[in-house]
């Protein structure tokens, strides 16, 4: 019975070992704009075993681009995984890539989105950047930045969105400096607690 025990778990060991060895990659695309084209990644990505993790989708002008962190199955190769995407129809002309991911895919304490805020208004060069240093002067980490031109029938206009974790002792200044900030710049500021 011992012998069968220290086997056994011996077993159950070497399967735990086998699922730690990590083959977590990071895949990119980024290809024209398209109806279906989330469908035909995904579908793609689910057909060769891949688990998705965190994972983003963007219009970026006419183009679009597809981010994500998965985990491939053993076996499966960075070229197999570009080959199958690459040949997809609708990612045709596109750019593809996948490497590993050498972070820890689970999120740390900074990337608890505590706000959401979004600017908006008129074109404002450098606001993304002043923005960006009120927050890292009051230690608020951008977990997530969007920033776009409206189109026609309003031009020149921009929203600027913001998921950002704040730490508590210095919420209210960091809230206030972004409000005054964008205020002296004649933009609107929503503010959304997450």
């Amino acid at each position: 019975m011992p012998a069968r025990a220290t086997r056994l778990g011996g077993r159950v060991i070497r399967r735990l070992m086998e699922k730690s060895v990590s083959n977590t990659m990071l895949i990119s695309v980024l290809a024209a704009d398209r109806t279906g084209l989330v469908a035909a990644i995904a579908g793609c990505l689910f057909d060769l075993g891949a688990n998705l993790g965190d994972t983003t989708f963007a219009v970026l002008g006419e183009g679009a681009e597809f981010t994500s962190v998965a985990d491939l199955p053993p076996g499966l190769s960075t070229n197999d995984v570009e080959a199958q995407l690459s040949a997809l129809p609708e990612v045709a002309g596109g750019q593809v890539d996948v490497a590993p991911y050498s972070f820890k895919p689970h999120f740390g304490p900074t990337a608890r989105v505590t706000h959401r805020i979004t600017i908006s208004g008129g074109d404002q060069p450098g606001l993304v950047a002043r923005l960006s240093e009120a927050f890292g002067q009051y230690g608020a980490n951008i977990v997530h930045l969007e920033a776009q031109k409206s189109p026609e029938p309003a031009p020149g206009r921009y929203m600027t969105r913001f998921a950002v974790s704040i730490p508590a002792n210095t919420t209210d200044s960091c809230l206030a400096t972004v409000t005054n900030t964008a205020g002296s710049l004649n933009l609107t500021v929503t503010i959304e607690t997450a």
